[in-house]
Parts: C-alpha cells; sequence; structure tokens
C-alpha cells in the first residue's frame, strides 16, 4: 500500500504511476518522437531548396526569409484553425504546422552557412572544373555543414517542445499527458510528460551534436600553434 498512496495524495514524483502507466508513457514518447522526426525531416526537404532559391536569386531572398519569420509569429492555435480544413483532426495537422514553424530556423541557417564558404574555395573548385551541381554537393555543402548542423539542433529542440501545442488536437505525444492532467493537476502525471520531453529534447541535441562530429572531423583538428603549446 506505501506505494499506492503516493497516488492517493497526489505527490510529484510516484513510483506506482511510472509502473502502472508505463505502456502509456511508451505510446506517448513513441507518437512524440514519430512526430518530430517527420518534422524535422520534412522542414529540411522543404528549407532546402528555399535556401537556395534565397542564396543564388538574391531578389528572393528578402521575401523568403520574410515569409518564413511570419509563419514562425503565427500562434498556434490560428495555425491549426487555418490548416484544419486541409487536413482534418490528423498527425499531419500537426506535422504540416511544425514543418512551417521550422523554416524559419531551418532556411535562415542554411543560407547563412552556404555564404559563409569562402570564395577562393568556389574559386578554386571552378578552376579544377567542378560544374554548379558538383561544386554544391562536394565543396559548398561540406563547408557550410557546421551552420547546417546547428540550425537543425535548434530547429529540433524547439520542434520537440512545440510537438505538446498538438494535444489541442489529440496527436501532441507527451503534451496529451500534460493536458490530460491539468484538470484534475495529476502532478505524477504532469512531471514525468515534461521531464520525458526535456529529455527528448537533451538526446535529440546530443544525437545530432554526435552526428555533427562525425560529418565534420575536420573541425575537431587543432591548429599547429594549439598542438606545439603542449
Amino acid at each position: 500500500m506505501a506505494g499506492r498512496d503516493c497516488l492517493v495524495t497526489n505527490d510529484w514524483i510516484c513510483g506506482e504511476y511510472l509502473r502502472s502507466r508505463s505502456q502509456e508513457l511508451i505510446d506517448a514518447t513513441v507518437q512524440h518522437i514519430g512526430i518530430t522526426a517527420a518534422a524535422v525531416a520534412i522542414g529540411l526537404v522543404v528549407a532546402f531548396p528555399l535556401a537556395l532559391l534565397a542564396r543564388s536569386r538574391p531578389r528572393f531572398a528578402g521575401p523568403v526569409l520574410g515569409l518564413t519569420t511570419v509563419l514562425y509569429t503565427i500562434p498556434s492555435l490560428a495555425m491549426f484553425s487555418l490548416l484544419l480544413p486541409f487536413f482534418g483532426l490528423s498527425a499531419a495537422l500537426v506535422i504540416t504546422g511544425l514543418v512551417l514553424y521550422s523554416l524559419t530556423i531551418l532556411v535562415r541557417n542554411m543560407v547563412a552557412g552556404l555564404e559563409a564558404v569562402p570564395a577562393e574555395a568556389r574559386e578554386a573548385a571552378r578552376g579544377m572544373g567542378y560544374g554548379p551541381a558538383r561544386l554544391l554537393w562536394e565543396v559548398e555543402l561540406p563547408l557550410a555543414l557546421p551552420a547546417l548542423m546547428a540550425g537543425l539542433r535548434i530547429a529540433t529542440v524547439s520542434t520537440v517542445a512545440l510537438t505538446t501545442v498538438g494535444s489541442i488536437v489529440g496527436r501532441g505525444g507527451l503534451g496529451n499527458l500534460i493536458e490530460d492532467a491539468l484538470p484534475s493537476f495529476f502532478k505524477a502525471q504532469v512531471l514525468t510528460a515534461s521531464v520525458l520531453c526535456v529529455l527528448l529534447a537533451v538526446a535529440a541535441d546530443l544525437l545530432l551534436l554526435g552526428a555533427q562530429r562525425l560529418l565534420t572531423p575536420w573541425t575537431r583538428i587543432p591548429a599547429a600553434g594549439t598542438r606545439g603549446a603542449h
């Protein structure tokens, strides 16, 4: 009975809640991860051509960056209301909204990364016979990767948090548990779902940071002067 007392007394930390609701927590976490991953992946696919357009056609840079910024300022309730006639009360509604919110971060970082590629690197590649496509994939993107990955990390962490808003249509992952617990102020459920959301964001950021280090080994090579100092 001692273990169940925490449910009766509505404690913040309750082992019995974790034991009795483990499957519910797993299902909500899996849904949260699925929605976040889908939104970020689609956001990357949409943001990449927009960034290329903004970089290669300067007259479009302002409108593209301005539009993505305006989308980010739309309140989530208004965004979902605008998308509701097209997607209904579905996961696609939440994912589409999250994709639109992610664009302002992803597009800006992609443009900044591509513009930061040294002009001499481009000229050297052209001098070696690189065409536009090969120049992009083999020279510009690798050099822009640190900025691109930084944007991806920020977008992913923010999407993990924003996914909880999907609870207003029943597709919010861990946000569903938080919303369900608020009317009765079920402390253990609110705390557990909130902590899991934070842990997901931290885990995603660390995973992407590890991927960035693997993809950009040259950024870990110490300068000659630094090596000599040791």
